[in-house]
């Protein structure tokens, strides 16, 4: 599914790319991933793995120690299919977490995604939550839905 933002990337962040080339883009992203981030939106998928593919925990801990370095927040997409797992390793590991329920057009897997928010949240592994960020910019789900 493509964004609705397709082509908008770059002109909502605060440097301007035009006309860098790709080394300069290279080498301006290390520099900022080098001084270090206040958090990343990571995804944990290898090449090869799609969202709903299960993930394992030997993966996740390997994505985030790679990023370790580099930031202290990360943000989480869904809590199902193994990204329950994304938070509890990532706590474990001294990060902060935003975690999200990554709600759509089915009713059992939005309950699913929230049940699993809920017993993280009890669990003590989330920081911030966000339930159904993008849900109504998609038009999965009308604001009645979502509230």
């Amino acid at each position: 599914m493509s964004s609705f933002r397709d082509g908008r990337f770059l002109s909502l962040s605060s440097v301007d790319f035009d006309g860098l080339s790709l080394e300069e883009l290279r080498k301006l992203f290390r520099q900022y991933l080098e001084n270090g981030t206040h958090g990343l939106c990571a995804s944990m998928y290898v090449e090869g793995q799609n969202p709903g593919d299960d993930l394992s925990e030997d993966v996740i801990r390997r994505r985030l120690s790679i990023i370790k370095p580099y930031t202290s927040w990360i943000r989480s997409f869904s809590t199902t299919d193994n990204n329950d797992l994304i938070p509890r390793i990532a706590k474990e590991m001294g990060f902060k977490t935003m975690v999200g329920a990554w709600l759509g057009d089915d009713p059992d897997i939005n309950e699913r995604e929230i049940v699993n928010l809920i017993q993280l949240s009890k669990e003590g592994v989330i920081d911030i939550a966000a339930v159904g960020n993008e849900v109504l910019y998609r038009k999965d789900l009308t604001e009645d839905e979502l509230i």
